[in-house]
């Protein structure tokens, strides 16, 4: 049979100010690792920054690149984009100009954790399906409504891809060498990192803080996924239980018995952790943020913010993260 495995495939990655660290180590640690286990060089990577000068991660470690984004190799076959606290930097005109003179040309574009965000304002995810870390995404949906953000782990859509951070990245490249070099290859390499289960794309993040339901109920689950879905205009405890195919008692007995509260309050602190997060994240008017998040009453959602965070909407509007 022929070798159908691919050349040498070259990876950029595309460093921003607070970049996020363990996002950026995991997709390149994950396909050298390929390269060890299947005995040759497939892959490569680069490192670039605006400048070419030395980059900063949210953690403060220095990283220095190879390139600035100006000398992008042109043989490159995808260009990743690796942003972390924040997408304002010094040079972001630049990484934007960047992008899109590559998207231009069909070059394929990536973002890991929260560099989905560079690529749309950059307009390259126009007409993509696209996915974002969970804390970011209500604030990117809003800023960006005609780009469909999905929730699941990872998004590979034709020349678009993204992960949604973390040990998504390591899920993203698994993928990726699947396709190169066969689920074989993929999974010796998921077993080097103790990674019991390659993620699909069609796997979900955590829907917030806390709410890992690994080993619970499916039925919980779908429940859960459905509030999460459902947040600017909440279901009630009826449509959620017939979608769920359970009765009303029955949801009530799944809430109790695993989260130990009812599906009312599960909701309701799912539905404020998300004006949480548009508070934090972007400069919607607090009025705008209770309707976005399912209230038609101003009063009743900073009343229900401060019983839940014990501090107003409004002074959570004025704390710097």
């Amino acid at each position: 049979m022929p070798d159908l495995t691919p050349n040498r495939r070259l990876f950029a990655f595309l460093l921003v100010e607070r970049f996020g660290l363990f996002s950026l180590a995991a997709a390149i640690d994950t396909i050298r690792s390929a390269n060890r286990l299947s005995g040759r060089e497939v892959y490569r990577w680069v490192t670039l920054s605006v400048d070419g000068e030395a980059v900063s991660s949210a953690s403060g470690l220095p990283i220095k690149v190879d390139y600035a984004i100006a000398d992008l190799p042109a043989d490159t076959d995808i260009l990743f984009v690796c942003a972390g606290l924040s997408t304002e930097f010094a040079g972001k005109s630049k990484v934007l100009a960047a992008l899109r003179t590559w998207g231009r040309r069909g070059g394929a574009l990536g973002g890991l954790s929260i560099g989905a965000q560079l690529l749309a304002e950059a307009g390259q995810l126009d007409g993509h399906r696209c996915t974002i870390h969970w804390e970011n995404r209500a604030s990117f949906m809003e800023r960006f409504p005609d780009i469909q953000c999905t929730s699941n782990v990872f998004e590979i859509d034709r020349k678009r891809y993204s992960t949604a951070g973390g040990t998504t990245s390591i899920d993203l490249m698994l993928e990726i060498i699947r396709a190169d070099l066969g689920p074989g290859l993929a999974n010796e390499v998921a077993n080097q990192f103790h990674h019991e289960r390659i993620r699909s794309p069609g796997d979900r993040q955590r829907v917030g803080p806390e709410r890992d339901l690994t080993g619970k109920s499916d039925k919980l689950r779908k429940v859960v996924e459905l509030m999460a879905d459902h947040i600017d205009e909440p279901l009630s405890a009826v449509d959620l239980a017939r979608v769920a195919g359970l009765s009303v008692r029955q949801v009530e007995r799944l809430f109790l018995r695993h989260l130990n509260m009812t599906p009312g309050r599960y909701y309701m602190r799912l539905r404020l952790e998300r004006a949480r997060e548009l508070l934090r994240q972007t400069n919607m008017p607090i009025l705008d943020v209770a309707i976005a998040t399912g209230f038609t009453s101003h009063s009743y959602f900073a009343q229900s913010y401060r019983l839940l965070f014990g501090r107003p909407p409004s002074e959570e509007r004025r704390t710097t993260y």
